[in-house]
């Protein structure tokens, strides 16, 4: 494939309309010496797709991409467009300010990425003027369609999201802020004021803990961290989500997620370095986060085993 080739024309907001799985979110890897480590990294995406992922969010949050250079993130967006081969559309990260943004925006569309996920603006709380100028100025920069995180510095009003949906290229929000009342009055405004479909995640850390709450305002869209190490749990999980079935959705929350969310909240951090640490435990090397993240405790690391564990006999305790 030449660089930027596109490996498929369909439009990515197509291919992730009714997603046949959850959405994938690798940790980047490392070698013993801090480098990125491609050979693993190819595999965890392979893995993951052969797994049953739905698409392939490259070098966003869980994959650590505040910690890459630019070379190193087009470096692994390429490597994950390749593995995946169209298989799935691959979403690289964006972010920093609006310069750098833009750059790793050109950056993905090099390597071949489907997509953007546009994360918030560096350091800075910004007005919704200023915010929208920077996205549109990200979307003006490529020929990737994209989607815009909110959380943090960039939570946006109803009527802000109607002008980002009106933008040429934003195709979604991805919500990171967990405010419901706000997002069921950010899908209203959109579903009344803008035609066409607009796509909506739900991107909380551990998705999982409270998609059953956003499937209730139509958003059936969301991020899976837990796909990184237990791809069968989440696979569980989401088909039990898109077949109603809420005895194993429960089951799994009560059994699984709340007690991984618990142990989530013992460390700063942990929502990529727990995961990693997850990744290693099931036999891939994936080395450990750079700093300014750490790694868990040694007794973090010991539960998080016996979670999954557990997580994994619920799932036989069901088998025929």
């Amino acid at each position: 494939m030449e660089t930027g080739e596109p490996v498929t024309t369909v439009p990515l907001a197509a291919r992730l309309t009714a997603p046949r799985g959850p959405l994938f979110f690798p940790v980047t890897a490392y070698g013993p010496g801090g480098e990125v480590d491609l050979d693993v990294y190819r595999a965890h995406v392979r893995q993951g797709v052969e797994a049953g992922a739905a698409a392939v969010f490259a070098c966003c949050g869980t994959g650590e991409f505040h910690a890459l250079t630019p070379e190193e993130f087009q470096l692994c967006v390429r490597a994950a467009v390749e593995e995946t081969a169209g298989r799935v559309p691959v979403v690289a990260g964006a972010g920093y300010g609006t310069a750098l943004a833009v750059r790793y925006a050109r950056l993905a569309e090099e390597a071949g990425a489907d997509g953007l996920l546009a994360m918030p603006p560096y350091l800075v709380v910004a007005g919704e003027e200023g915010l929208l100028r920077h996205y549109r100025e990200v979307a003006a920069s490529t020929a990737l369609p994209v989607i815009v995180y909110q959380r943090d510095n960039a939570v946006f009003s109803p009527r802000a999201v109607v002008e980002l949906a009106r933008t040429d290229g934003v195709v979604g929000l991805k919500d990171g802020l967990g405010d419901l009342d706000l997002m069921q009055r950010i899908v209203s405004a959109v579903r009344t004021g803008v035609p066409g479909d607009f796509l909506y995640f739900n991107g909380l850390p551990t998705a999982e803990q409270t998609q059953l709450a956003y499937r209730g305002l139509g958003v059936t869209l969301y991020s899976s961290a837990v796909f990184c190490f237990v791809p069968e749990i989440a696979l569980a999980f989401h088909e039990a989500l898109r077949t109603g079935d809420d005895t194993t959705a429960h089951r799994l929350l009560d059994g699984f997620y709340r007690p991984f969310t618990e142990l989530r909240a013992q460390g700063r951090g942990y929502a990529v370095a727990l995961v990693k640490a997850g990744v290693r435990l099931r036999g891939l090397d994936v080395g450990e986060v750079r700093p300014p993240l750490h790694e868990p405790a040694g007794d973090h690391v010991k539960r998080l085993a016996e979670v999954i564990e557990r997580g994994r006999a619920l799932l036989e305790e069901e088998a025929p």
